[in-house]
């Protein structure tokens, strides 16, 4: 007879751990948690200028305002007034001589209620000498200044390919950042302790940066500094360096007044003074042959990245990594241009450059199958990475696990995508103003920190006399699912049912040094972690088994529930139990480091992933011709997350990814307006997705089968960035159907975000450019 299985290990669809709190209001976010005696409120005195120096600053109103307790500026900060994630030190907590972008923060105001806070910091008297401010690509183009070192990726000669070519074409795109509007805004509330002591809560993805940024500021050791984060509210990048301004005032308004402080801005300051996605200008000069095959290719991805360099660095780099996408370029070079500009400094976000990069690589397919007449799908699909020597990418790294052909042949069958589109074409010709599109793109996204030292996790692992579990591991939990995840990694490792399993907030106190909750590697390395530490523990329980029951290692096996010990069964708890009396220790840490990657940014060359997640989807759009509204009426996805550790959060990982790239690439538009205002600061002119804007059809699966190649968790693979590049075919769809305008012969151009607006005007331009095209042929 079969044994039982425990409920709640791997690979089985589990809900997520609070999700029962999130819909009936439980789960207890920073905001909620009850204020401590005396807790003071913080709000932020904000630039009025996009570049400007400050040549008044007369806080006496300030001070004067009703339940004022403390005002602070620069010069307040005991330690280092830098809250810069990079070696460039370029970004003040408080603006000292000179502010570089409207809502660069000069002081901030503690009062006893956030309402007076929040009117006491609107009371400020600041002059201002005003400088030049860069705000558009053209300005910064001009300028020329960076905020970090660009790249370049290089194989073969590019220059030369390009002459000798057939066929040749260029060309430029503009794609659209992105505001990450994560449901609970940027939030920190600071306890002080004693002597240099503080404890700070934070809605962060890296609770180490804070803790450094913090210790920095306040001028104390980092052993000092205690973060801690039980669950965000969101995040999507928002919140992996952003969240060190506000960490920081909180600390000092803590310190300094000893009283508990709390900061939570309002959504009109967050948009105004956080970072978003990167806006890209894209550059593109391609040579191919009559087939479609590309012969030569490049590229500059230039990017306006704000006032400081933040993670624009990364992100560019990034971007340029996935350029190629699923093609393989056998002349390339791909370039960066991050370029400063007086706006908000640009920061991580889902993806971290790589959707840019990919949608570039998208337009080029796209232009080539409108120059040859061809299906689009069929110029991907000639262009992708394969045998012979056509699996090297622009980076020098092998790809040794590409399954992008299998997936888009089971979807392109399963879809019934070369049906629909015939019936398409059919309908379009008789249709004078509702087009329909459809369009088919994968998506290879690679896996691992860039920073190769960020690839690295710790875990701590503790079980009680009575077998439950205690775990902590570096990771945060912002809606993802990554606390169920590594709980179900541990209820495997000990086959127990995951009610055991504790899982618990996330502290610097407890395990040190952590890496960032993000670029998808959550799951993997604080997974293995986990398991390493859990790993250490049964080898203790299986010497003590030896041992205390005299039955060799091969007769000792983790059962659900139990212990098989020779020809009995012991109940986990009561072997656990036995062994605390006899004084094995039941606790232990666990580390891990990503194998294999390396990096040489210098040289351009190296392994900078561990793997590839693949995917591909289909989506069905229907556009009005007269007013550029449209529907997304159907999307197919089929994706790639190797073994699952947990098909449902999975599942709504591609489902909710897909949405939030869909609103990158359609609705989602910053506007900053000539005096660098941002002007899209709040749901009333910023729209992301609602409820009806999910595709009626929406089909997902998982790829079946296809375990991970490398010995990642479980085989399992990461899937928290991906699928947002799966919405590509959105706009590709979109161009698609605009594309009947002028009977396929004319490639749209459209570039993103793809709002009604745009879409009509590209419409437009098709029209005429097919009427000027037709008087030239008379």
């Amino acid at each position: 007879m079969p044994e039982p299985a425990i409920k709640g290990g791997v690979q089985q669809p589990l809900r997520h751990d609070s999700g029962h709190k999130h819909v009936s209001g439980a789960a207890a976010y920073i905001d909620d948690l009850p204020e401590p005696q005396g807790l003071l409120h913080v709000a932020l005195g904000l630039s009025t200028v996009a570049h400007g120096r400050i040549r008044k600053l007369d806080l006496a109103p300030v001070r004067a305002a009703e339940g004022v307790v403390l005002v602070l500026t620069a010069s307040d900060v005991p330690g280092v007034n830098d809250i810069s994630p990079t070696h460039r030190h370029d970004e003040p907590i408080l603006a000292e001589e000179t502010v570089a972008y409207v809502g660069q923060p000069i002081f901030a105001v503690a009062a006893r209620t956030r309402d007076q806070a929040r009117r006491a910091a609107r009371l400020a008297e600041i002059d201002y000498d005003a400088l030049p401010a860069v705000l558009s690509f053209v300005e910064a183009r001009a300028g020329g200044e960076m905020v970090t070192e660009p790249m370049t990726l290089a194989r073969g000669d590019a220059a030369a390919a390009l002459k000798t070519a057939p066929r040749r074409l260029q060309g430029r795109m503009a794609v659209g950042g992105q505001e990450h509007f994560y449901l609970e805004s940027q939030i920190a509330m600071a306890l002080p302790g004693e002597d240099d002591e503080v404890r700070v809560l934070s809605s962060t993805q890296h609770p180490t940066e804070i803790q450094t940024m913090v210790a920095g500021a306040l001028g104390a050791p980092a052993n000092a500094v205690t973060v801690e984060v039980r669950r965000m509210g969101g995040a999507f990048g928002g919140k992996e360096t952003q969240g060190n301004l506000f960490a920081v005032v909180a600390a000092l308004v803590a310190k300094k007044s000893g009283r508990a402080a709390k900061i939570r801005p309002d959504r009109d300051d967050d948009f105004a003074v956080t970072g978003k996605r990167h806006d890209f200008e894209i550059d593109y000069d391609v040579g191919f042959d009559g087939e479609g095959r590309i012969l030569a290719l490049d590229m500059t991805y230039a990017a306006r990245c704000g006032w400081s360099a933040d993670l624009s660095g990364p992100v560019t780099d990034r971007t340029l990594f996935h350029a190629d996408n699923c093609y393989y370029f056998p002349d390339v070079r791909l370039t960066s241009q991050p370029l400063k500009t007086n706006t908000c400094s640009h920061t991580a976000f889902r993806g971290f450059g790589g959707p840019q990069g990919m949608i570039g690589g998208e337009r080029v397919i796209e232009e080539i199958a409108f120059a040859l007449g061809k299906d689009p799908l069929e110029v991907r699909k000639l262009n992708l990475y394969g045998p012979g020597g056509r699996d090297i990418t622009p980076y020098h790294q092998q790809v040794e696990d590409n399954i992008a052909p299998e997936i888009i042949e089971r979807l392109e069958a399963d879809s019934g995508y070369h049906g629909r589109r015939a019936a398409l074409r059919d309908f379009n010709k008789t249709s004078p103003v509702i087009k329909r599109g459809i369009a088919l793109t994968p998506v290879k996204f690679g896996i691992s920190f860039t920073l190769t030292a960020y690839n690295q996790a710790g875990a701590l692992v503790h079980i009680y006399r009575d077998g439950s579990i205690h775990l902590n591991h570096g990771g945060t939990e912002m809606g993802q699912g990554l606390y169920t995840k590594v709980a179900q990694v541990v209820a495997e490792a000990f086959q127990v049912d995951i009610d055991r399993v504790r899982i618990t907030a996330t502290s610097t106190g407890k395990v040190p040094n952590t890496s960032a909750t993000a670029a998808s590697s959550g799951s993997d390395i604080n997974g293995m972690a986990a398991l390493n530490a859990c790993n250490t523990i049964k080898a203790r329980l299986v010497d003590f088994v030896m041992e205390n029951w005299g039955v060799p290692e091969d007769q000792i096996e983790f059962l659900p529930g139990c212990l098989r010990v020779g020809n009995q069964k012991i109940a986990f708890a009561e072997v656990v139990n036995a062994a605390y009396l006899a004084r094995v220790s039941l606790s232990s840490t666990g580390f891990y480091k990503t194998p294999k990657i390396h990096w040489d940014r210098e040289a351009g060359r190296g392994r900078p992933f561990y793997y590839f997640s693949y995917g591909a989807a289909v989506s069905e759009v229907a556009v009005d011709t007269l007013t550029g509204e449209y529907r997304v009426e159907r999307v197919d996805i089929l994706h790639d997350v190797g073994e699952s550790l947990n098909p449902a959060i999975d599942l709504g990982q591609i489902e909710g990814g897909f949405v939030q790239g869909m609103g990158w690439l359609t609705t989602e538009e910053l506007w900053w307006d000539e005096a660098g205002r941002l002007r899209t600061h709040a749901p009333s002119t910023y729209k992301i997705p609602a409820c009806g804007d999910r595709p009626p059809v929406f089909n997902v699966e998982l790829l079946k089968d296809s375990p991970n190649r490398e010995e990642t968790i479980f085989r399992s693979k990461a899937v928290g960035e991906p699928p947002l590049m799966l919405a590509i075919s959105v706009l590709h769809a979109l161009s698609d159907a605009i594309a009947a305008v002028g009977d396929y012969r004319l490639c749209p151009r459209l570039d993103a975000p793809a709002t009604p607006e745009r879409v009509l005007m590209t419409v437009e331009r098709l029209r005429k450019e097919v009427m000027a095209s037709a008087e030239a042929a008379s």
